[in-house]
């Protein structure tokens, strides 16, 4: 998704710049965010990629303004109307106005302790299109929905260094389309490649590509 929150190698925002001794969460409310997050996942009434491209969507003032933690409150608010669990007017209110649309439970101990990431590794549909240190060049694409090929990396040449196996894949499931399993590339391109003739000849940058993104070269 062409959108503010794909901010690689864009201009205007200065360096980043660590915070020392960083912590987890800088504020109570970050950590309940992330349990609610998590638990909400035990519901399975939406997929990470589904929540990642809510996140996304998100206009491009509120996704400026608001902190790591306050895009995922807001992502998972959108989440949970979309699902039906509650409406605009309750998360305005900040409370209940009418019954659950549908039975629920509260989260168990034994609950809590089943939940884990997710397995997205698939069988393969076909044999693998590239291998290691295939030269591959990837696609040209301005998707209006999800997509994990950031704007910085298409159209740029690069090289295969790692077979990651075959996956579900994000921008299909973001769109409802299904998993349409694909193989994933571990692909390095040089910094110049990138970013032009004056970048650091020494420096490189790998990402992780799906096989829709590539070309061969």
């Amino acid at each position: 998704m062409n959108s503010i929150h794909d901010m690689g190698g864009m201009h205007g925002f200065g360096r980043v710049e660590p915070e020392a001794n960083e912590p987890v969460f800088h504020h109570p409310w970050e950590g309940r965010v992330m349990a609610l997050y998590r638990a909400m996942g035990f519901a399975r009434l939406w997929t990470i990629d589904e929540g990642r491209a809510r996140i996304e969507a998100l206009p491009p003032q509120a996704y400026l303004a608001a902190s790591y933690y306050e895009k995922w409150l807001l992502g998972l608010e959108k989440s949970v109307e979309r699902a039906g669990l509650v409406g605009a007017d309750e998360i305005a209110a900040q409370r209940s106005l009418r019954p659950a649309p549908f039975p629920t439970r509260v989260m168990s101990p034994a609950d809590v302790a089943r939940l884990k990431r997710g397995d997205f590794a698939r069988p393969p549909p076909a044999p693998a299109r590239f291998k290691v240190g295939d030269i591959v060049r990837t696609a040209n694409i301005n998707p209006a929905t999800h997509t994990r090929l950031p704007r910085y990396a298409r159209h740029r040449r690069g090289s295969v260094e790692a077979v990651r196996g075959c996956h579900v894949f994000p921008d299909a499931v973001a769109r409802g389309a299904g998993e349409e399993p694909q193989w994933l590339y571990t692909v390095v391109f040089s910094g110049r490649e990138l970013w032009g003739d004056a970048a650091d000849a020494s420096l490189t940058v790998s990402i992780e590509a799906f096989e829709p993104y590539l070309l061969p070269e």
